[in-house]
């Protein structure tokens, strides 16, 4: 019999004679000898188990103001930082402060809103990441609202004087 499983958000597959099992950072040859385990001797005499792993479907979006925006395949545990390093890093423009990890759960879409700069500087741990997670690092006005100032001020004959609330 042949079967196509789905690692779920929290990297666990669930199987009918087993239940869940936990898949998240393992091999396929580890995953197969846990299910053989499993199975052997309460449900299956000798059963013959190959794991393949298809990761077609293992992929995260990563938008907004990051340098490659785009589609980025899950290999292995991922976290926010190692995803966002895949999509070459943040624009000048990105807002740090709060990237946002959309997330469905069920029949549920969640949202975390994580303060990047906390985490680079060990405040918290690098969240991890599941596959179908979308990213999003959202553009920081301000930044914006300076390089344009800055960017103007070499059309003005005077000095300029820009007051930020």
């Amino acid at each position: 019999m042949t079967r196509t499983l789905q690692v779920d958000a929290n990297g666990q597959i669930s199987l009918p004679l087993l239940g869940t099992i936990d898949a998240a950072g393992k091999s396929p040859a580890e995953l197969s000898r846990l299910i053989t385990a499993g199975l052997t001797g309460r449900f299956v005499r000798n059963p013959q188990v190959t794991v393949n792993a298809d990761t077609t479907n293992q992929i995260i979006t990563v938008d907004g103001q990051v340098k490659t925006p785009g589609l980025y395949p899950v290999l292995g545990k991922m976290t926010l930082q190692k995803a966002i390093a895949s999509a070459q890093g943040v624009t000048d423009y990105a807002n740090t402060n709060y990237v946002v990890v959309f997330r469905k759960v069920g029949d549920r879409q969640m949202a975390g809103v994580y303060d990047l700069r906390a985490v680079r500087r060990g405040q918290y741990a690098d969240p991890e990441v599941f596959t179908n997670d979308i990213i999003f690092v959202g553009d920081d006005a301000n930044r914006r609202l300076i390089q344009t100032l800055i960017s103007s001020a070499a059309l003005l004959s005077g000095p300029l004087i820009a007051i930020l609330n």
